[in-house]
């Protein structure tokens, strides 16, 4: 078994609240995702829950795209409005159909001063030795690109 960790973060010149209202909302992070992927991801649905721990998400990629399934489904593990703290694991098929045992984003949203945040983003995973040749799929630029498409909007507001 191989297992590792890798994060992103970025420094908003913006309240960590502020970004947290849009981390922190399934919908309005769903929306952002697709307008500002639209190569990579084609649809987000939200398929059961209101945003809490044990929504469920499913994401179809675009036959073109950087990842090399069709589709998956996310399950929100964690989500702490107090700390904003949301992690979400896969559960159905994308990275557990490349040998990806876990599969888990965090994101953070880290409050360094008054109008001044961190957004960290980080990509947790276990994936079976016979599966190593697709470690490659492990990559930060979809969350790095979230991350800046939050970081514009919440700016620019």
């Amino acid at each position: 078994m191989v297992s590792g960790q890798v994060f992103h973060e970025l420094e908003v010149k913006a309240a960590a609240n502020k970004v947290w209202e849009i981390y922190g909302n399934a919908q309005e992070l769903g929306k952002l995702v697709v307008n500002n992927l639209k190569g990579s991801i084609q649809k987000i649905e939200v398929v059961e829950g209101d945003g809490g721990v044990g929504t469920l998400i499913e994401f179809h990629f675009a036959p073109d795209g950087e990842f090399k399934f069709k589709s998956h489904k996310e399950k929100y593990t964690k989500v702490d409005n107090e700390k904003r703290v949301k992690e979400v694991e896969v559960i159905e098929g994308g990275y557990l159909e490349l040998g990806f045992t876990l599969y888990r984003v965090r994101f953070e949203i880290i409050e360094k001063d008054e109008g001044c945040s961190i957004i960290k983003s980080t990509i947790e995973y276990d994936l079976k030795d016979d599966s190593v040749h697709n470690l490659p799929a492990v990559t930060l630029d979809p969350l790095a690109a979230i991350a800046l498409a939050v970081q514009n909007q919440v700016t620019k507001n």
